[in-house]
Protein backbone atom coordinates (compact mmCIF):
# COMPACT_ATOMS: atom_id res chain seq x y z
CA UNK A 1 0.00 0.00 0.00
CA UNK A 2 2.82 2.43 0.86
CA UNK A 3 4.51 1.68 -2.49
CA UNK A 4 1.30 2.50 -4.36
CA UNK A 5 0.85 5.78 -2.49
CA UNK A 6 4.50 6.73 -3.04
CA UNK A 7 4.21 6.00 -6.76
CA UNK A 8 1.01 8.05 -6.99
CA UNK A 9 2.70 11.04 -5.33
CA UNK A 10 5.73 10.80 -7.61
CA UNK A 11 3.52 10.65 -10.70
CA UNK A 12 1.40 13.60 -9.53
CA UNK A 13 4.54 15.71 -9.01
CA UNK A 14 6.21 14.73 -12.28
CA UNK A 15 6.69 17.43 -14.92
CA UNK A 16 4.05 17.50 -17.62
CA UNK A 17 4.96 16.87 -21.22
CA UNK A 18 5.77 19.97 -23.19
CA UNK A 19 2.54 21.81 -23.99
CA UNK A 20 2.29 22.72 -27.69
CA UNK A 21 1.01 25.88 -29.32
CA UNK A 22 -2.54 25.37 -30.65
CA UNK A 23 -2.63 24.54 -34.36
CA UNK A 24 -5.33 23.33 -36.68
CA UNK A 25 -9.03 23.02 -36.11
CA UNK A 26 -11.37 20.80 -34.16
CA UNK A 27 -9.44 21.22 -30.89
CA UNK A 28 -12.41 20.17 -28.77
CA UNK A 29 -13.06 17.06 -30.86
CA UNK A 30 -9.35 16.17 -30.79
CA UNK A 31 -9.31 16.76 -27.02
CA UNK A 32 -6.26 18.95 -27.58
CA UNK A 33 -4.12 20.42 -24.83
CA UNK A 34 -2.38 23.53 -26.14
CA UNK A 35 -1.85 27.30 -25.76
CA UNK A 36 -3.34 30.02 -27.95
CA UNK A 37 -1.68 32.90 -26.14
CA UNK A 38 -0.60 33.84 -22.62
CA UNK A 39 -4.08 33.80 -21.11
CA UNK A 40 -6.02 31.30 -23.25
CA UNK A 41 -5.64 27.61 -24.06
CA UNK A 42 -7.23 24.19 -24.24
CA UNK A 43 -6.95 21.37 -21.72
CA UNK A 44 -8.15 18.05 -23.15
CA UNK A 45 -10.39 19.91 -25.58
CA UNK A 46 -11.95 22.32 -23.07
CA UNK A 47 -11.14 25.97 -23.73
CA UNK A 48 -9.98 27.99 -20.71
CA UNK A 49 -8.99 31.56 -19.86
CA UNK A 50 -6.87 32.69 -16.93
CA UNK A 51 -8.72 34.58 -14.22
CA UNK A 52 -7.83 38.16 -13.31
CA UNK A 53 -5.19 38.81 -15.98
CA UNK A 54 -5.10 40.21 -19.49
CA UNK A 55 -2.26 39.26 -21.81
CA UNK A 56 -1.42 40.94 -25.12
CA UNK A 57 -3.15 39.62 -28.25
CA UNK A 58 -1.24 37.57 -30.81
CA UNK A 59 -2.68 39.74 -33.59
CA UNK A 60 -2.25 42.98 -31.71
CA UNK A 61 -3.33 46.52 -32.42
CA UNK A 62 0.31 47.52 -32.87
CA UNK A 63 3.64 45.74 -33.58
CA UNK A 64 4.72 46.03 -29.93
CA UNK A 65 1.63 44.17 -28.71
CA UNK A 66 2.19 41.33 -31.18
CA UNK A 67 5.87 41.06 -30.19
CA UNK A 68 5.10 41.04 -26.46
CA UNK A 69 2.25 38.56 -27.02
CA UNK A 70 4.70 36.04 -28.47
CA UNK A 71 7.08 36.59 -25.54
CA UNK A 72 4.23 36.18 -23.03
CA UNK A 73 2.88 33.02 -24.71
CA UNK A 74 6.35 31.49 -24.91
CA UNK A 75 7.01 32.36 -21.26
CA UNK A 76 3.76 30.71 -20.16
CA UNK A 77 4.63 27.66 -22.26
CA UNK A 78 8.03 27.39 -20.56
CA UNK A 79 6.42 27.72 -17.12
CA UNK A 80 3.83 25.03 -17.89
CA UNK A 81 6.38 22.66 -19.39
CA UNK A 82 7.79 22.17 -15.86
CA UNK A 83 4.41 20.93 -14.60
CA UNK A 84 1.13 22.56 -13.60
CA UNK A 85 -2.38 22.06 -12.28
CA UNK A 86 -5.46 23.83 -13.59
CA UNK A 87 -7.94 24.96 -10.93
CA UNK A 88 -11.36 25.70 -12.39
CA UNK A 89 -13.36 28.46 -10.73
CA UNK A 90 -16.70 27.01 -11.80
CA UNK A 91 -17.35 30.16 -13.85
CA UNK A 92 -17.19 30.86 -17.56
CA UNK A 93 -16.61 34.07 -19.47
CA UNK A 94 -18.96 35.54 -22.08
CA UNK A 95 -17.22 33.41 -24.76
CA UNK A 96 -17.98 30.20 -22.81
CA UNK A 97 -14.38 29.59 -21.75
CA UNK A 98 -13.80 28.06 -18.32
CA UNK A 99 -12.21 30.66 -16.02
CA UNK A 100 -9.21 29.08 -14.32
CA UNK A 101 -6.10 29.63 -12.27
CA UNK A 102 -2.98 27.68 -13.07
CA UNK A 103 -0.72 26.61 -10.22
CA UNK A 104 2.82 25.85 -11.31
CA UNK A 105 4.76 22.88 -10.00
CA UNK A 106 6.66 25.16 -7.61
CA UNK A 107 3.38 26.55 -6.21
CA UNK A 108 3.40 29.93 -7.95
CA UNK A 109 0.35 31.26 -9.79
CA UNK A 110 1.09 31.36 -13.56
CA UNK A 111 -0.86 34.59 -14.10
CA UNK A 112 0.94 36.24 -11.20
CA UNK A 113 4.31 35.32 -12.69
CA UNK A 114 3.33 36.82 -16.05
CA UNK A 115 2.17 40.04 -14.37
CA UNK A 116 5.32 40.29 -12.24
CA UNK A 117 7.41 39.99 -15.41
CA UNK A 118 5.43 42.68 -17.26
CA UNK A 119 3.92 40.18 -19.71
CA UNK A 120 0.32 40.59 -18.52
CA UNK A 121 -1.78 43.15 -16.69
CA UNK A 122 -4.67 42.88 -14.23
CA UNK A 123 -8.16 42.27 -15.61
CA UNK A 124 -10.48 44.13 -15.88
CA UNK A 125 -8.65 47.11 -17.34
CA UNK A 126 -9.01 49.87 -19.88
CA UNK A 127 -6.89 50.74 -22.85
CA UNK A 128 -3.99 48.89 -24.35
CA UNK A 129 -0.79 49.38 -22.35
CA UNK A 130 1.28 47.54 -24.95
CA UNK A 131 0.31 50.10 -27.62
CA UNK A 132 0.65 53.08 -25.27
CA UNK A 133 -3.02 53.84 -24.70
Amino acid sequence: MIRILTLALVLAASPAHAIPICKGGHLAERRATCLFDADTGHQRGRKWRLLDIDAPEMHGECPAETRIARQARDRLKALLDDGYRIHRSGKTDRAGRALVRIRLRDGRDAGGVLMSEGLAQPWPNRGNVWCGR
